[in-house]
This record gives structure tokens, sequence and C-alpha cells, in this order.
């Protein structure tokens, strides 16, 4: 198909620039909503390219959208760009934004006889702010027909299954004091934290097997012999779907209130974001997509260890909940080394990587191709 041939060779054609904007954003790790180098470098090449480009978009300093084209068919293509705290860009998000970019360049190349607009949503802190999802309660990709991007992982896998998931702050609140001479006077809200993990370790006992509760204290005192007055720390609770988390959350939320309880503090729980949905994925545009990396030679891995990471939580399953999406997975050939670990963000750069990178850019825009073209898909 000859249009596929031209997003092809575009995206061939800049190869280099992707890379390059690839390895420059895993050397320059921003964590969420703090991405202000990489919301300014990832579009330079698309505004160069003659997108329309505009930054800061709706209000969010670290967010941004550029367009071309004008044809009936809409395709966004997601590029997500913020890495994790204390890991860099362990979970390939530099791979991410850079095969966006090449996707829409693709797409860019065919818009005027394929009949497309082509969108690119700059999407910060996917991470656990929800940047999607405070950009979707302010008007992005209302109308899209498709919207999609390619995660990285060890392995390839076609289908996105993310849990829901809530992200939350908790605070408790004690009292100081000297904790040799005084500890009577002393309120711990350490200790408060040591009872509300010991009471969701017996809770998952009653969850169901696909749920998930975990976190990490952050802050639970400052010296050994002072009492701690304040301990902070951020825990997610994961779910099947946002209503089966609706019912498990509370039950999370009682354990953080009998820490609460048995040590006198006060609690806080202050969301991080919205919750993150389930994943709906649309079964034609997938198809599709896995006809073309397959086209490519890409190998999809059968269920296991190695393709787990599709039960990975995203923002792009709200996305998914109110527009046409996909999400697959893009395999960089990591093994034994898995997302969210050091070793797995060395392998997000480098030959691997980057053949992941361009096979990705070029599946996504064979893919928005077909929803254009073909009846069926549209």
């Amino acid at each position: 198909m000859a249009a596929k041939d031209a997003a092809r060779a575009r995206i061939d054609g800049h190869a280099d620039d992707l890379i390059r904007l690839s390895e420059r954003l895993h050397a320059d790790p921003e964590t969420a909503w703090e991405e202000h180098r990489a919301a300014a470098m990832v579009p330079d090449l698309l505004d160069r390219a003659g997108f329309d480009v505009t930054a800061g978009y709706l209000g969010l300093d670290t967010a941004f959208h550029a367009r071309f084209g004008s044809g009936p068919t809409r395709i966004a293509v997601c590029a997500e760009y913020d890495a994790l705290p204390g890991l860099g860009h362990a979970c390939g998000h530099n791979l991410i934004a850079a095969s966006s970019v090449g996707a829409a360049l693709g797409l860019a190349a065919v818009a005027d006889d394929a009949g497309i607009t082509v969108e690119v949503y700059g999407t910060p802190a996917e991470e656990g702010g929800g940047g999607k999802i405070e950009m979707l309660d302010r008007g992005a990709f209302t109308g899209a027909d498709l919207a999609m991007m390619v995660h990285p992982a060890p392995v390839d896998v076609a289908e996105a299954r993310p849990f829901a998931v809530s992200h939350s702050k908790i605070t408790y609140t004690g009292k100081s004091a000297h904790a040799a001479a005084y500890p009577e006077a002393g309120i711990n809200a350490a200790d408060a934290f040591t009872v509300a993990q010991v009471a969701i370790g017996l809770l998952r006992q009653q969850l169901p097997a696909s749920a998930r509760v975990h976190g990490v204290v952050t802050h639970a005192g400052d010296a050994p012999n002072a009492i701690p007055e304040t301990a902070t720390g951020r825990w997610y609770v994961r779910a099947e779907t946002l209503a089966e988390l609706a019912e498990l959350e509370p039950r999370v939320m009682r354990a953080f209130e009998a820490g609460a309880l048995a040590t006198g503090c006060e609690l806080s729980v202050e969301p991080e974001s919205k919750p993150y949905a389930e994943f709906r994925a649309d079964e034609m545009a997938l198809a599709a997509y896995r006809a073309n990396a397959e086209a490519l030679g890409r190998e999809f891995a059968p269920p296991g260890t190695a393709a787990r990471m599709n039960r990975a939580s995203t923002d792009m399953g709200n996305v998914s909940q109110v527009v046409p999406a996909i999400h697959p997975y893009i395999g960089i050939g990591s093994l034994p080394a898995v997302n969210h670990q050091r070793e797995f963000a060395a392998f997000c750069v480098g030959g691997t990587a980057q053949r992941a990178l361009l096979d990705g850019a070029i599946a996504l825009a064979w893919t928005g191709i077909d929803r254009a073209t073909t009846p069926t898909l549209t």
C-alpha cells in the first residue's frame, strides 16, 4: 500500500532525530508535572515538520498539543515523557514519546491523501499524577476516531489489560516528645503506619486474587530520640474495574483508620489524582496493529510472566472509556530485567530499544492509516 510505504519512508528518514530525542529524554529524566524540558523538547521536531503546536495546552504547563492536516478521520497519538522518582526512565517513557512523534510524522506524510487529521497529545504525569485525566476533564480527545500509543515492555504484547487504580497520599499527625525522658507525652505517627500495614497484610487474605494494595512510607520521623510527630506515605489500590475499586478502597481505608485509632493520631487521606480506569481496547484497531507489527517482524509473547506488563495501570484507560483506543506493548529484549527496575532503564537506549522505537512508530502509523482508509475499521 503506497500510503504505508510513504509513512514508513518518512519515519525512517527521521530515524536519527527520533533516536536522538529518545536518548536526550533518557539522559534528563523529569518526574510527574515537572517535565518542563521534555515538554519543550518533544514537540520541537513536530514544529519543524509543520505541525501547529500549542504549548501549555489546556492550562497545563507541561502538556502540549500538535496538529497536522484537516482530514475527516482524527487520529490522536499520545506522548508520555515523565520519569519515575529515583529510577529515571525505568518504564521507557522516553521511547513512548519518540515513537509517538515518529508515528505522527509518518501519518503527516499521507494526511492529505488518506483523509487524516493527526493530533499529538503531550501527556504529563502518567506515573501517578493522572495527566490524561486532567486533560480529558478540560476537553482533550473530544471527537478523536482513534487514540493510541505504544509502551515498552520486556516482550511484545498487543492487548492492554490494566488494573483500575487509586493513588493516595496518607498522612498521620501525632505529637513529638523526647523518646527516653517523656515518652508518655508523645503520639507516635510512625506507629500508626505500622498498625495500618499489619491490617492491610491481614486484609489481603480476603481480597480478590486480582486486587493489589501497595505503598511506601516516605517520611516517618527525623531523629531516633524524638517520637515522630508526622508520618507520610503514598499508597495504591488496584482492582479489575473502577466498580470493583469503589468496593475495595473503603476496606483499605479502614486499615489506615485503624492506625489512627490505635495510636491517637489524626489521619489525612489526599487523592493524588482521580482513579485510573480499566482499559477498553478497540478490537478492530488492535487487530490492525497486531497485523502491522507482525508485518514488521515483531513476535507477540504468549501469556505468562514475561507478558504481565499489560496488567500495569495507566491513565490511558480513562481515555479508552471516552474514545476508541489501543495501548500495545513493544518488547525491548530486556529479560530478566522488567519495568520499574534500573536494569530495564538501561535497556531503554541502545540497539534493541532503537529498533522497538522505530517499529512502534511505523506500526502505529500504519494502524492510523488502516483506520482512515479501511471502511470496516471506521
